[in-house]
């Protein structure tokens, strides 16, 4: 009998409990995050209250297809996590809570709205940290800036005692990542070693690149010219103008009348054999002069008035 009369007194126990204390012990409960149905959103909300909440408005049921609602959850509860190590003086004055849909439609009718999820942050009505314009109605989330918990943070840290104490977790895997390509990049760099310690190697980088920006490859970088012209033409017609085909085109004479001199002067006096070196020596002057003619028909191209020509 006695337990029978300690039951039906409970209700009339928890009406006359502060709302404040009621709201923390549903927070504890809720490991930080208030589970609310109407009755709990009208007390969270009340006109009277002397502290902020921010509320999460969901539909988180598979039956609802609420995507968005299951990838911003997670980051609403990590949000919500980070406020319980916040010292009690301060937690206790700001509320994080969730309303799904299916909990409570009458509250989503009466907000009108249609679509989620919805984070309202609800500033004090009363008391020392009631806003200085006297405006009491909830700001509204921006969700441009995604569903990442630090701008959701930050936001929320305009409202609250004391900011939010959230810490983006640690990346484990992009860690491991750049360790392990660290690593591979090491390895590769053994095996290498000798190639870029070689000079021949520095020898023929420096001249290719010599090369292909002496051909004009920052004059077409800088004007940001195409590739090529229309019907397939390569070769744009004046001094001031050049496509990038162009460049290539020109790099590769030069480089091949270089290394035709080259040819001459350093590896053809040293043929032991008259015949081979006879036959070297007109071979590359014969390269010499069809590449020389090539390269001034390019002139002529390029200037229509260009009066001279070697074999084209």
């Amino acid at each position: 009998m006695r337990s029978l009369f300690a039951l039906l007194l409970l209700p009339f126990a928890f009406a006359a409990k502060d709302p404040q204390q009621q709201l923390v012990d549903l927070s504890t409960a809720g490991n930080g995050v208030i589970k609310l149905d109407a009755t709990t959103f009208d007390l969270l909300t009340s006109p009277k209250r002397t502290w902020s909440a921010a509320i999460q408005l969901t539909a988180l049921d598979k039956r609802r297809r609420c995507t968005p609602c299951m990838e911003f959850d997670p980051s609403w509860n990590m949000v919500a996590k980070s406020w319980t190590s916040v010292p009690k003086e301060q937690r206790n004055t700001h509320f994080f809570a969730t309303l799904d849909f299916d909990d409570a439609p009458t509250v989503f009718q009466k907000l009108g709205l249609s679509s989620a999820p919805i984070v309202y942050v609800y500033p004090p009505a009363e008391g020392p940290r009631q806003p200085a314009n006297g405006k009491t109605a909830p700001s509204k989330y921006d969700f441009s800036t995604g569903f990442e918990p630090g701008p959701l943070a930050e936001h929320i840290s305009k409202h609250t005692p004391i900011p939010v104490p959230y810490k983006d977790p640690i990346d484990w895997a992009r860690w491991a990542s750049m360790a392990v390509g660290g690593l591979g990049l090491l390895f590769v760099l053994r095996f290498i070693s000798p190639i870029l310690t070689n000079r021949w190697t520095w020898a023929v980088g420096t001249v290719v690149t010599s090369l292909i920006m002496t051909s004009g490859y920052m004059f077409t970088r800088i004007r940001n010219s195409p590739y090529s012209g229309g019907g397939g033409n390569w070769i744009a017609a004046g001094y001031q103008n050049q496509f990038g085909q162009e460049v290539q085109v020109v790099a590769f004479i030069y480089g091949l009348l270089a290394f035709s001199f080259l040819m001459l002067i350093m590896i053809v006096p040293y043929q032991s054999s008259p015949y081979r070196q006879r036959m070297q020596v007109y071979l590359w002057t014969g390269v010499i002069m069809i590449i020389y003619s090539i390269l001034v028909s390019l002139f002529r191209v390029k200037n229509r008035g260009y009066p001279f020509k070697l074999f084209l």
